[in-house]
């Protein structure tokens, strides 16, 4: 083989490289002003990565194994600022807002996060009615209160971690009226939104997710939906209606009890007469 042929395949041999660890995906980490990013062979190469076993495992509804990286082990060494969240963003718009003690809790007794990575080389299988899976980056929950970590907690296809405020403070147009009393069930409502609606939905235009729609303007589901509809359509959406594309989960009574889905309706009755947060 002649030198310029020989150079002309190690160009090829080069550029493949390149390319393939260009299109290998990554996860960002934005945390406290400080911006990581790690591929998914550099997480499964930390000597903290682990295989792990998820009895209940929410994406695929199975008992599940990993290889997954603790979520405490990455933010080490970060600046946290005080009264923050960590926002995960996933590549189809959801971005859930996770309290910041649950995410660095190491207490096996309660629940661990640990960021879940798929490996190139053996995928992961598709999600059920989804032409994806649920990798490459996923945050799923051990431990023994693992099954109380709520069902929008367990963010899938995370392109970002980052730290924000809180959400209350990041949008005050959520918050309720500091004169209500702390007994109110509106309060626990705004809290059971923030954590399983705000992933998908935004609300007087606040919030970061792109999955569906505002939930207050033009119109609340309060000023269209009977109660009784209401209350059914967030149980099982497509018991009320259903189409081709319908993103929104159902949620059995194990993530949302009949009460807690009450208190849901009972914040969005308050906030449909505070449209734009008026």
């Amino acid at each position: 083989m002649s030198k310029r042929a020989l150079f002309a395949v190690l160009l090829l041999t080069l550029g493949a490289i390149a390319q393939c660890a260009a299109a290998q995906p990554a996860i960002e980490l934005l945390i406290g002003g400080k911006t990581q990013s790690f591929s998914q062979q550099a997480l499964l190469a930390r000597t903290d990565a682990a295989e792990i076993h998820v009895p209940r495992d929410v994406a695929y509804g199975t008992p599940t194994t990993y290889r997954a990286v603790p979520l405490a082990d990455l933010l080490d060494g970060t600046a946290i600022p005080t009264d923050s969240v960590l926002e995960a963003r996933a590549t189809d718009g959801f971005a859930a807002q996770l309290p910041m003690d649950l995410v660095l809790n190491r207490n096996a007794a309660t629940a661990v996060a640990w960021l879940a990575v798929e490996d190139p080389a053996h995928p992961w299988p598709k999600l059920r009615g989804k032409p994806v899976s649920a990798g490459s980056f996923y945050l799923v929950w051990i431990g023994k209160q693992a099954a109380s970590v709520r069902s929008e907690q367990w963010p899938y296809q995370i392109a970002r971690l980052a730290t924000q405020p809180s959400p209350s403070s990041r949008w005050p147009v959520l918050a309720v009226d500091p004169a209500l009393p702390a007994t109110d069930p509106v309060r626990a409502g705004q809290s059971l939104f923030i954590t399983q609606c705000l992933a998908c939905h935004r609300l007087n235009h606040a919030g970061s997710a792109d999955t569906g729609p505002d939930l207050n303007v033009p119109m609340n589901p309060v000023d269209y939906f009977q109660p009784a509809a209401l209350h059914r359509y967030i149980r099982n959406p497509a018991s009320v209606r259903d189409w081709p594309g319908r993103t929104m989960p159902a949620f059995p009574p194990d993530q949302l009890s009949d009460r807690e889905i009450d208190l849901i309706v009972a914040y969005l009755a308050y906030v449909a007469h505070r449209k734009g947060g008026q």
